[in-house]
C-alpha cells in the first residue's frame, strides 16, 4: 500500500507528474499497471482545479513583491504571450490544443502547465478541467504502453 501511497504522490509533483509516476510504480515498485494507472491518473488530477482557481491569482498577487515579483511577472507574461500566440494557432480547437498538449508526454507539457495556461487564457472551467483530464489519461495510456514493455517487445519483433 506504501508504493500505491508514493506513486500518488509522485504525480501531483510539478513536472514529474504522471509521466514519472507511472514509470516509477511499474518498474521500481513492482506495481501491476491497470492500478498504477488509475492511482497516478487521480494524483494528477488532484491539483488540477486548484491550479486553475488560485495560479493566476497567486501570480498577480506576487508580480508586484520584492522577493517573487521578477519570477511572477515572467510567469505572468509568458503565459499570457504562448496563451494568446497557441489561441491565434488553434482557433476554435483550443480545446483539443490543450488535451494534446497535455497528453503527449514531453517535458513540460502536463497537468500543471496545461492548467495554467487554461487558466492565463481564460478558457471555462469545466471545458479547462475535462481537456486536462482526457491529455492526462492518454498520457497515462502512453506512459502505461512503454512502462509495461510493449514497446521493448514490438522492437525485439521488428
Amino acid at each position: 500500500m506504501n508504493s500505491y501511497l508514493i506513486a500518488f504522490l509522485i504525480s501531483m509533483v510539478p513536472l514529474v507528474e504522471l509521466r514519472g509516476a507511472l514509470p516509477w510504480a511499474v518498474a521500481v515498485a513492482g506495481l501491476p499497471v491497470i492500478p498504477s494507472y488509475i492511482i497516478c491518473i487521480l494524483g494528477n488530477m488532484l491539483p488540477v482545479p486548484f491550479i486553475y482557481l488560485f495560479a493566476r491569482r497567486v501570480l498577480e498577487w506576487g508580480a508586484d513583491k520584492p522577493a517573487v515579483g521578477r519570477l511572477c511577472d515572467f510567469c505572468l507574461t509568458k503565459g499570457e504571450k504562448g496563451g494568446k500566440k497557441l489561441e491565434e494557432k488553434a482557433g476554435r480547437g483550443l480545446f483539443l490544443a490543450l488535451l494534446l498538449f497535455v497528453g503527449i508526454p514531453l517535458p513540460g507539457t502536463g497537468a500543471w502547465t496545461g492548467t495554467l495556461a487554461a487558466s492565463i487564457l481564460d478558457m471555462d472551467f469545466k471545458s479547462s478541467c475535462l481537456a486536462v483530464m482526457l491529455g492526462v489519461l492518454l498520457a497515462g495510456i502512453i506512459m502505461a504502453t512503454g512502462s509495461s514493455g510493449v514497446l521493448q517487445i514490438y522492437n525485439a519483433i521488428v
